[in-house]
């Protein structure tokens, strides 16, 4: 089973995509949420390592660039695969969401979508890491 950390400040957001994950393809994924990026690098450094992060962009406190610039700053964390998924839908934050991490997701997006994309990027990371 792989452990998705899902990182948005929408509680509806977070709801939504934990449920349809969980219910949809529970025998594949453990939705682990974290409601900021504090709260994500609590989770990691109580060892709560996922196999892959949704980090949304857009969140009050500290944006999902400044989680990203962190977490690859700690050795520790610098290999998880990061999947942006947010409602920027600006050309810029695109460009940048592919080049920095391992996919740019905009909101809202099917269920089944987001197990495929979520999919390829932890079998890209599988085939780097083998």
């Amino acid at each position: 089973m792989k452990k998705i950390m899902l990182v948005d400040d929408e509680e509806c957001q977070i709801v939504s995509v934990k449920t349809a994950l969980e219910e949809s393809y529970g025998d594949e994924y453990k939705v682990i949420p974290a409601r900021n990026g504090a709260e994500c690098f609590e989770l990691l450094k109580n060892n709560e390592l996922p196999d892959l992060i949704l980090l949304d962009v857009m969140m009050p406190e500290m944006s999902g660039w400044e989680v990203f610039d962190k977490l690859r700053d700690n050795p520790s964390w610098k290999e998880i695969p990061v999947v942006f998924l947010t409602a920027r839908t600006d050309e810029t934050a695109e460009n940048a969401g592919e080049f920095l991490g391992e996919d740019y997701i905009e909101k809202p997006v099917e269920i089944e979508e987001l197990k495929n994309r979520i999919d390829k990027v932890l079998e890209k990371t599988n085939q780097r890491t083998a």
